[in-house]
């Protein structure tokens, strides 16, 4: 079948950048530059996450792709079309949910969802009926009438990803979609967008710094500093690390430390810290009664001893040699 001029092929990539860079002029006549170079392809249908810490360069990719804001170099397509050359298309064809919340707390949830309807072109028959469909999906035709300020700040949110679809975009952009919610409304939010996904056939782009909700995703990227450093999988990902975490909890770790190095092959990093001593090793269950029995020996005890395959935060260290939760918490707003 022949498609339409302008549609892209549904097994191509819904979104589709080569070498995006965004920088902005800096104080004293320096540069500062957001996004590096990115490459990335997203496939259709898919929910895939931007993870990164606050500054990363998540908020400022987004803009890009959603023809807010003009690349400095690069290309990038998003639901077959280009977003300089055809930036108005772009705009019709996706959704948005930004940081910060835009709805009208004096408003009902209707009121809400007309005014957006409106502005995007619907006619005032299409506002209404288009309304009353995304007020089911989200779960809030009960609550259609009640003014926003009323809603918990689950139910806001589920309405505001209602009104990024009232125009039925094909690609909806969610830019840390429950920072702020308690875990049982974050859980709500992202029920809500599984259902979308699997009804719909949506593709779902989420920027988050929270890794659980990056585990939910089907495809990952890991931006760091304006640089995409690493994508995949969550699993694979995970996999490509490889080594479990050991970590021993025991009355002397200095002694243990020095125990393990005579141990383990030369290669591995030992730590001695709070937390006890931490190694990394391939199979690291099957090292345990072995590094326990050679701490006995030495009469140190051991209090606790456990092994640990790699978690995304793990991955992030090994791309950036940070923390992810420790860039998190230093770091201030969002870019």
């Amino acid at each position: 079948m022949q498609l339409p001029a302008g549609d892209e092929d549904p097994t191509t990539y819904a979104i589709s950048m080569r070498g995006l860079v965004k920088s902005y002029p800096g104080p004293q006549g320096t540069t500062v530059h957001a996004v590096r170079g990115v490459d990335l392809d997203v496939p259709q249908r898919a929910t895939f996450a931007f993870l990164g810490p606050n500054g990363a360069g998540k908020s400022t990719t987004i803009a890009v792709l959603c023809a807010l804001a003009r690349p400095t170099a690069g290309h990038a397509t998003v639901a077959g079309a280009d977003v300089l050359s055809r930036p108005q298309e772009v705009r019709r064809r996706v959704g948005v949910l930004s940081q910060h919340s835009a709805l009208d707390a004096e408003l009902t949830a209707e009121q809400n969802l007309h005014i957006h309807a409106r502005l995007y072109g619907l006619s005032r028959r299409h506002a209404r009926s288009r309304a009353a469909e995304v007020l089911e999906t989200a779960g809030l035709t009960d609550r259609r009438r009640s003014p926003v300020r009323t809603l918990s700040g689950g139910m806001r949110r589920r309405l505001e990803i209602a009104r990024a679809l009232l125009h039925s975009p094909r690609v909806l952009f969610l830019d840390e979609p429950t920072t702020g919610l308690d875990p049982h409304a974050r859980a709500q939010v992202w029920e809500h967008l599984r259902t979308l996904r699997d009804r719909d056939g949506s593709t779902l782009f989420v920027t988050t710094h929270y890794l659980e909700e990056a585990e939910k995703c089907d495809r990952i990227a890991i931006i760091d500093r304006g640089r995409v450093v690493a994508q995949g999988t969550p699993l694979a990902l995970k996999a490509a690390i490889g080594d479990d975490l050991v970590v021993l909890r025991t009355g002397d770790d200095t002694g243990a430390e020095r125990v393990v190095r005579g141990i383990v092959p030369p290669d591995r990093t030992i730590t001695a810290d709070a937390g006890g001593v931490c190694l990394r090793m391939p199979d690291g269950s099957t090292w345990i009664p072995r590094l326990c029995a050679a701490l006995q020996c030495h009469g140190i005890a051991v209090h606790a001893a456990s092994a640990a395959p790699p978690t995304l935060d793990d991955v992030f260290f090994h791309h950036t040699g940070r923390s992810l939760d420790a860039t998190t918490s230093e770091s201030g707003g969002s870019r």
